[in-house]
């Protein structure tokens, strides 16, 4: 197959391409209002997942299996909270009320002009860096409030003092401005899926036949989107997920309710000496450790790469960020809107200005890369051993996606037909009641990806391994 993007992910994986057959994309952008290629991004990674997970099975298979991928429903899984059911009261599923709240936030985090002709994406989806950005602006949060606040300040300053203020926000740029910048040439220069060897140990075949990741452990302290996707995608290949969180950390009930498929959950505050230990008993036994906090916090509650691979030689430890590991912005806090923002998306998105994708594209395909770097270093700790750092960002994924080109602009409001997503769905019986949810969207021919158990309540499981 020819397809710039699937040869650079077969690049990182290192075995050349695939036989001619074994994977198969079909369909095309648009299938929303964009112009960017964000359907078939997406697929192109899915199909990737594919492939690395035949590598892990192909010893038990007896040979390589097809891979199969339709670039509408991989832009489908980008918005796949959009569709997710609940019941209703005429006794059917209807899509799942949103939190109002949140909503609100959502229009309010957009581009906004500047005092100097620029744009500046302020970020307040969630209420702890929405009263942030609020103190930097001194203003309410409404849109009318919110652009006038916005337009008293020059973009570069506005971004200085919100980093400053530790919240969310940037400079709308355009993709050239972005790859001359010291941060964006930094990053260009890094391959989309960095895959670190950071300690040594004996191989670890995979061994149980039950599924291509059968009694692989994975420890998931992500939240909200491109974490949560890459557990959520191990998960579905048989591996045992245990998210890690706190009663007092801030979700969104309908992203929880959406990518905690396969997984289960149990409460720990890292803060709290008992709680630490009992995570690092659980690191000491896991396969994998996926975090998702600004670089040096899991550091410094002693959960660092280098430690956790002294401590369990082996590991694979997943980072996921906004900007990456290096750089004048490593530091900073971001989301799904920054990676767009400053990658050069936003600044494209529009017909006649800024504009965000309809989409979660870069969370999710971020969150699908991580699963594949894991994928890829399981299947090398199984031929030659040691512990692997495998990192991610938002950034890097924009700049992918940036770079699979455009389409002309599609009409306003575009989506998949009701009979596609109803083709698409699985129904659940979960902790929260019954869902109705996308099934896995990747095809493959011997072990096709499903879920082993219904989402459930955060914290209602122990800390503990299953086996």
């Amino acid at each position: 197959m020819t397809n710039a993007a699937f040869e650079t992910l077969m690049d990182i994986r290192g075995r050349g391409m695939p036989e001619d057959g074994e994977v198969e994309i079909t369909g095309a952008d648009p299938v929303f209002s964009t112009k960017f290629k964000i359907g078939e991004t997406c697929a192109t990674v899915l199909a990737g997942i594919g492939v690395a997970v035949t590598d892990i099975a192909e010893e038990r298979l007896g040979g390589r299996q097809k891979v199969s991928i339709d670039a509408r429903h991989a832009a489908a899984a980008l918005r796949s909270t959009l569709y997710l059911h609940t019941p209703d009261a005429d006794g059917g599923f209807s899509q799942i009320q949103m939190n109002p709240d949140m909503e609100h936030m959502r229009t309010i985090t957009q581009p906004w002009p500047t005092k100097d002709g620029r744009w500046f994406l302020p970020h307040f989806n969630l209420a702890h860096l929405r009263d942030r950005v609020l103190g930097v602006l001194k203003c309410e949060p409404t849109p009318d409030s919110v652009r006038d606040a916005v337009a008293r300040w020059d973009a570069l300053d506005l971004e200085a003092a919100i980093a400053e203020a530790r919240a969310c926000g940037a400079m709308v740029r355009s993709n050239a401005e972005w790859l001359d910048h010291p941060h964006g040439k930094g990053l260009a220069a890094k391959p989309l899926v960095e895959i670190t060897k950071i300690g040594d140990s004996d191989p670890e075949p995979l061994t149980d036949f039950a599924a291509p990741l059968a009694g692989v452990r994975v420890l998931d302290l992500t939240r909200i989107l491109a974490g949560p996707i890459a557990a959520r995608t191990l998960a579905e290949n048989g591996a045992d997920v245990l998210m890690v969180t706190a009663k007092h950390l801030p979700q969104v009930a309908e992203h929880v309710m959406d990518t905690s498929h396969g997984k289960r959950s149990t409460f720990l505050d890292l803060t709290k000496p008992d709680d630490a230990a009992t995570l690092k008993a659980l690191a000491s036994s896991a396969d994998v450790f996926s975090q998702g906090y600004r670089p040096g916090a899991m550091a410094a509650l002693g959960f660092s790469p280098e430690e956790l691979a002294e401590r369990r030689p082996g590991i694979i430890y997943l980072s996921i960020s906004c900007y990456g590991s290096e750089g004048p912005f490593k530091d900073r806090a971001g989301w799904e809107q920054l990676g767009q923002t400053v990658t050069g998306i936003c600044h494209d998105g529009g017909a006649n200005g800024p504009a965000l994708l309809p989409a979660s594209a870069c969370d999710y395909t971020t969150g699908y890369l991580g699963a594949y770097g894991v994928l890829l270093a399981l299947a090398r700790r199984a031929r030659e051993g040691g512990s692997y750092h495998v990192r991610v960002s938002l950034c890097q994924s924009g700049m992918y996606i940036f770079n699979k080109g455009k389409v002309p602009l599609p009409e306003p409001d575009m989506d998949l037909s009701a009979e596609e997503i109803a083709a698409l769905h699985i129904q659940s019986d979960t902790g929260h009641g019954p869902l109705r949810h996308l099934a896995p969207i990747l095809k493959l021919s011997e072990t096709q990806p499903r879920w082993s158990r219904p989402t459930p309540v955060l914290g209602s499981n122990a800390p503990e391994w299953l086996i």
